[in-house]
């Protein structure tokens, strides 16, 4: 049970209403956004209660994971990276099945989920997710680690995935510290 009230259309002032409209025109990814009581599942139901941040968070998500220069199968690494570091269960749910549809082995997903370091086939994978474990753990990049991500990303790149771990860590601690729930039906990958 989430530790913040659950807010469903019948309690929603204009602003808000607004938020929730674009939120469920635009955001899913194979995630019903609706729970069978009519709120708001994941993030959103808080960035309801302030919807001046919540239509700024939805913005900067969107950007964040459409319109950078990183393809999206990279991106998804450094997610789940981020989710798994935070124990984050909604996030990790959202994020492990879209990892998968975008190319992700399922073998880094269950590594993750297990607190293991994956074994990637892919060099790419491996240095986002050097980046985002060593930022995470060690609080900066190694010289070598930095010179590979410039090397893939480029410097723009590089800002755009600080931003993406950025992003998704305060969305991990948004899920945690009001402690939402998975849907029904689904387990918890840290019990």
């Amino acid at each position: 049970m989430t530790r913040l009230s659950m807010l469903d259309a019948t309690d929603l002032n204009d602003e808000q209403q607004e938020l929730w409209d674009g939120l469920t025109a635009t955001r899913g990814g194979g995630v019903d956004l609706v729970d069978s009581d009519g709120h708001l599942v994941g993030p959103f139901n808080a960035w309801l209660h302030v919807p001046k941040i919540g239509r700024r968070l939805s913005s900067l998500g969107a950007y964040l994971r459409f319109r950078t220069s990183i393809e999206r199968r990279l991106g998804e690494v450094a997610i789940c990276a981020v989710g798994a570091h935070w124990r984050s269960e909604f996030e990790f749910f959202a994020h492990a099945p879209m990892a998968l549809e975008h190319g992700v082995d399922a073998s880094v997903i269950d590594a993750l989920r297990a607190g293991e370091t994956p074994t990637f086939d892919r060099d790419d994978e491996q240095v986002v997710y050097e980046i985002t474990r060593q930022l995470l753990n060690d609080r900066r990049v190694t010289d070598t680690t930095y010179a590979a991500g410039e090397s893939l990303l480029g410097e723009a790149g590089m800002v755009e995935l600080v931003a993406l771990i950025g992003y998704y860590c305060l969305i991990s601690m948004l899920l945690n510290l009001f402690e939402v729930a998975l849907p029904p039906g689904n387990e918890p990958n840290w019990p």
